[in-house]
C-alpha cells in the first residue's frame, strides 16, 4: 500500500527524498577535493654540506652548554653562513635548544647607547669562604669590566674608591654616559652615586624585589656563573680575580651575542663567506674550560 502511495506523489517530490541537503553539500565537497589535485609547490631545503654538518657537531659535542644561536654565532665568526634551524635539523635528535633570554624594558633598549649598569655579586672558595666581586656592563655595547675583587666583607667605602677608579680610567671620555643604574643595596649608597653624579650622570635604582629592572646585569652573573665559575673550584681572590679577568676578555673579544645580533662586543666584522678559506683552529681558555674558534690562514 505505501509503494503505491509513493508513487502517486509528483515526480519532483519522490527526487527530493532519495538524498539529504548534507549529502548534496558531501558530494559537492568531493567533487572539488577531485578537482584540486595538483601536487602543493614545496620549496626544496638548502642541503648542507657534510663539511659544515661535521663543524657543528664538533661545535655541540665539544660545548655541550651552547645552544644553536651561540653555534650559529661561532660558526658567523669563520666565514660559514647556517640558519639556527638547520643546526638544529643537524643536532636535535641528541640534543635540545638552550634555554631563553628574559624581555627586557623598553626603557633599557631605547636608551642603552648611554646606560651603564652595575652590580655585585658572590663566589664561596674552596675553603667555603666568601669573594665580593663588582662590575660595570655597559648596555649598548655589552662590554663588561670588572671593578674589584675583595675576600673582605664590602661596604659603601669599597665601592665607592672602585666608583673613582673607573672614573679616572676611562678609556673614552668623550663618551656621554647619561645613566647608570644598580639596585638598592646599601653598599650603592649617596657617596657612591656621588662620583657618578659629578660627572653629569643620572642615577636609576632599581625597583624593590624586581631583579629584571637590571636584567643586563644579571643576565651576565648568569653567564659567568654557568660558563665559567659553576665549574671550577675557586682557591682565594687572587685565583678568582684572574678567572674572571681571562673570562672577561673572551666575553668582549670573542664571544657573539644575541642582544647584537651574534656580534662580538669589541671584535672585529666577522668573515665574509666569499673570504673563507682555511681549516678551524680551537684556542683554549682557562685550562679547555672555553673553546674559542678561527679560521686559519690558508
Amino acid at each position: 500500500m505505501l509503494s503505491v502511495l509513493q508513487r502517486l506523489r509528483p515526480a519532483a517530490e519522490r527526487m527530493s527524498s532519495l538524498v539529504t541537503p548534507d549529502t548534496l553539500r558531501r558530494w559537492h565537497r568531493e567533487l572539488v577535493r577531485r578537482k584540486w589535485t595538483r601536487p602543493h609547490r614545496v620549496n626544496p631545503r638548502r642541503t648542507i654540506s657534510l663539511q659544515t654538518q661535521l663543524l657543528v657537531w664538533r661545535l655541540a659535542k665539544e660545548n655541550p652548554l651552547w645552544g644553536y644561536r651561540r653555534i650559529q654565532g661561532e660558526l658567523l665568526k669563520v666565514g660559514i653562513e647556517i640558519s639556527a634551524s638547520s643546526i638544529r635539523r643537524v643536532i636535535a635528535p641528541k640534543r635540545r635548544p638552550g634555554p631563553k633570554r628574559d624581555t627586557w624594558s623598553q626603557f633599557m633598549r631605547n636608551q642603552a647607547a648611554s646606560i651603564v649598569a652595575c652590580d655585585l655579586f658572590t663566589v664561596d672558595s674552596i675553603r667555603m669562604k666568601t669573594l665580593h666581586v663588582l662590575f660595570f656592563i655597559d648596555l649598548h655595547s655589552r662590554r663588561v669590566m670588572i671593578g674589584g675583587v675583595t675576600g673582605e666583607a664590602t661596604n659603601l667605602r669599597w665601592c665607592t674608591q672602585i666608583a673613582r677608579n673607573l672614573s679616572e680610567d676611562r678609556e673614552s671620555p668623550t663618551a656621554r654616559l647619561r645613566f647608570l643604574v644598580h639596585d638598592r643595596d646599601k653598599r650603592f649608597g649617596a657617596m657612591f652615586d656621588e662620583v657618578f653624579k659629578a660627572e653629569g650622570v643620572e642615577i636609576i635604582r632599581t625597583p624593590w624585589r624586581a631583579p629584571r629592572a637590571n636584567a643586563y646585569a644579571e643576565r651576565f652573573v648568569r653567564t659567568v656563573r654557568t660558563e665559567c665559575l659553576d665549574r671550577i673550584f675557586i682557591v682565594n681572590e687572587r685565583h678568582l680575580e684572574s678567572m674572571l679577568n681571562t673570562y672577561v676578555k673572551h666575553y668582549n673579544h670573542e664571544r657573539p651575542h644575541r642582544g647584537l645580533d651574534l656580534r662580538i662586543p669589541e671584535g672585529g666584522p666577522p668573515v665574509r663567506q666569499a673570504e673563507a678559506d682555511g681549516s678551524i683552529v680551537r684556542r683554549d681558555r682557562l685550562g679547555g674550560l672555553i673553546h674559542e674558534y678561527h679560521r686559519k690562514a690558508a
